[in-house]
């Protein structure tokens, strides 16, 4: 993965320029997204922005899908080349919600929410659909087909992919194949990372609680040490992706959480700790959760404990259909400078539920580089300092504009 960043703002040559007069919008949409930042099935302002903005162009939309979803249908004026061809249908995702974060950065848009921020770029997402919806729009003449553009609440969780599939946001016209994007700060400004295959990881999560003999610190014999038996469970659980999985396949197993005891010389009855799983392959979908806790069974009858276990999936692996990505490559090159410019090795164990969006449809989704360290626009994603340079909403609905093209032509 790309680790140098540039010193100056990306070159905008390329972005035609009548997307280029939309940046002064773009981060007018953006900033006020940023002002007003919700969590996940409560994003009503945003959606409300979105409707109206939509609206106001004369969009077809429907709003309410999974609560807070809309998607808006634009319909291509192009002459389709031959009369007996059917017209395909192209979807574009952004997600809308934010995080639970206190924001800290001094900036005249900062978060008006407290406790609530957008720390992933998802204003930023939403501004570049509402750019590339008003830009087809108004250049429907260029493309013979049908544009979905869907807002999704709930991207950071619970989840508002699946809901808005099951709901019937891929028919009606159906969709044949789909595209999203992500603003990335761990990748330069001007920078695009696309690759086929898995892009993101599969998401699984599990608690568990041991339950020992509590006791006096004194006196170990007579208790069951719950804090020891949970010290070798966390252990032993780093043999899984270790010893357990095949070393070509990448995972990770990580403790984030343990909890246990109220007083240095109390020996605690119980200790609780959760944790995450990441993997790429989907052949390993279940296998972590049940050597978790067969690892968890064998300690805890090793020491006489008992305890409970929880184990549930969040978002299955990002996989891009070889060749959408293709088409998202051919675009990028088009758009930034290469060779620097595409990035193919940018896989990141984090995970995202336009996964679901991936398993119904082909599609691809990549990585818009957005960092810019000259202007301390840096800061990793779900910091209370992040930030991006709005230099890349611009180049956002590039991407997406002449993805749309280039899938009609």
């Amino acid at each position: 993965m790309v680790s140098t960043f540039p010193n100056s703002a990306a070159d905008l040559s390329r972005v035609r320029l009548s997307i280029r007069s939309l940046q002064a919008q773009l981060v007018e949409w953006r900033r006020r997204l940023h002002q007003k930042p919700e969590l996940g099935f409560q994003e009503k302002l945003t959606a409300e922005f979105v409707s109206q903005k939509l609206q106001e162009w004369g969009i077809e939309h429907q709003t309410g899908i999974a609560k807070t979803g809309i998607v808006a249908v634009i319909h291509g004026n192009q002459q389709l080349k031959a009369s007996n061809l059917k017209s395909k249908v192209l979807a574009i995702r952004a997600d809308m919600d934010a995080l639970p974060i206190q924001e800290q950065n001094e900036v005249t848009y900062r978060s008006q929410h407290d406790g609530v921020m957008h720390a992933c770029g998802h204003d930023g997402h939403t501004a570049i659909a509402l750019g590339t919806a008003y830009y087809l729009q108004q250049h429907r003449q260029d493309f013979a087909g049908t544009v979905k553009i869907i807002f999704q609440p709930a991207e950071e969780g619970p989840g508002g992919a699946k809901p808005m599939i099951e709901e019937g946001v891929l028919k009606n016209p159906d969709v044949d194949a789909i595209i999203g994007l992500h603003l990335w700060n761990n990748l330069p400004l001007g920078t695009v990372g696309v690759r086929a295959g898995a892009l993101m990881a599969a998401v699984e999560s599990f608690n568990c609680t041991i339950f020992g003999k509590g006791g006096h610190g004194a006196m170990p014999h007579q208790t069951v040490d719950s804090v020891v038996v949970a010290a070798q469970i966390v252990n032993a659980l780093q043999t899984i992706v270790a010893r357990n999985v095949n070393p070509i396949d990448s995972a990770v197993v990580t403790v984030g959480e343990l909890h246990a005891g109220t007083k240095r010389n109390v020996i605690a009855d119980t200790a609780s700790m959760s944790g995450t799983v990441r993997y790429f392959n989907p052949a390993l979908k279940g296998f972590f959760s049940q050597r978790i806790e067969q690892i968890i069974a064998g300690v805890c009858q090793s020491h006489g404990a008992s305890y409970d276990f929880k184990q549930w999936e969040l978002y299955p692996a990002t996989i891009n259909n070889a060749e959408m990505a293709e088409l998202v490559r051919s675009v990028a090159e088009e758009v930034v400078e290469t060779p620097l410019g595409i990035v193919p090795e940018c896989q990141t164990m984090g995970g995202e539920d336009m996964s679901y969006f991936l398993q119904e449809v082909p599609g691809c989704y990549f990585f818009l580089g957005s960092a810019n360290p000259a202007k301390n626009l840096a800061y990793p994603h779900h910091h209370p300092r992040f930030d991006f340079d709005e230099t890349a909403l611009a180049m956002g609905v590039e991407m997406f504009v002449r993805c749309v093209e280039k899938f009609f032509s």
